[in-house]
């Protein structure tokens, strides 16, 4: 009963994100995704075409969805490619950090007035590699298990990636401290500078006037 109930935990600490948005013919619309180092992303979307006869969205088997995912802010591509309007796409992050994933029509008339209603789901870390392949030469308990450690191995990535801007932001604050109080030092070296040679030039001042 423990172990299932860990099953059922760790299947829900996979990121999905489920949505619809509407675009028109020659319009890009784009998504940023933060991903740790080896995360694998799973895509799936479906575009239906407004008909104005039908006045109704519908399939179109002329429409075709172009994805463009790249790497920010170096800007390297990830994937490029154009599939069908039905489709889905798969990628492995190589940096930890920003990705954009960006989805358009491969429509390329400028003066082309349709518009798009596309749905995508887009699941972070949660894919299972091989599973059909291997389902004939392991148990039912084997294959549970491999899919739980590869969701800890998601856990265990994204943690290091946490502790990698951790210790960023540490660093940062850590010379921020010691560049204020190089600051502080000089400011208060400078004071005294000041001091002593204002004490040293009324001294000469008040010797002037009592010599007179």
């Amino acid at each position: 009963m423990r172990l299932l109930l860990f099953s059922l935990f760790l299947s829900f600490l996979s990121a999905v994100h489920a949505l619809h948005f509407y675009l028109d013919a020659n319009q890009k619309r784009c998504f940023i995704e933060e991903l740790p180092t080896d995360t694998v992303v799973e895509g799936h979307y479906r575009a239906l075409e407004w008909n104005e006869q039908e006045q109704k969205y519908g399939e179109n088997p002329e429409l075709g969805i172009v994805v463009l995912v790249q790497e920010e802010p170096s800007g390297h591509v990830v994937v490029q490619t154009t599939g069908p309007l039905d489709g889905k796409f798969t990628f492995t992050s190589h940096e930890a950090g920003d990705h954009s994933i960006c989805l358009s029509t491969n429509y390329t008339s400028w003066f082309s007035h349709t518009h798009i209603r596309l749905y995508l789901d887009i699941v972070v870390g949660s894919t299972k590699p091989d599973v059909e392949h291997d389902r004939s030469h392991v148990s039912e308990l084997a294959s549970k298990i491999r899919d739980l450690n590869q969701k800890l191995e998601d856990i265990r990535r994204e943690q290091q990636y946490q502790r990698e801007r951790e210790e960023d932001y540490r660093d940062l604050s850590e010379a921020t401290n010691a560049r204020a109080v190089w600051y502080s030092v000089v400011q208060i070296l400078v004071l005294v500078t000041t001091c002593a040679w204002q004490l040293r030039h009324l001294k000469a001042f008040f010797e002037d006037r009592k010599m007179r």
